[in-house]
């Protein structure tokens, strides 16, 4: 699958930028990251929610800072 190579390819994806690389939507992506961790492929790293502070990411991270709802998915191993 396209969209499991382009995440363990590493970095940050955001899914408006995956969905574009993919040709599809970011609903479609999004539906596609929640099935994939429904299947054990991904599983959730953290939740931005609470913003960045203590993210080992935070360098990283294409969101600076603004990560209102944003969820990073990590590679089950």
């Amino acid at each position: 699958m396209k969209l499991l190579a382009e995440i363990r390819s590493g970095g940050t994806h955001e899914i408006g930028a995956l969905a574009a690389k993919l040709g599809t939507t970011p609903a479609l992506v999004s539906a596609m990251l929640e099935l994939l961790s429904s299947r054990g492929y991904l599983q959730p790293y953290q939740s931005c929610v609470s913003g960045c502070e203590g993210c080992g990411l935070k360098g990283d991270c294409k969101t600076s800072g603004e990560a209102d709802g944003m969820r990073l998915w990590q590679v089950s191993a």
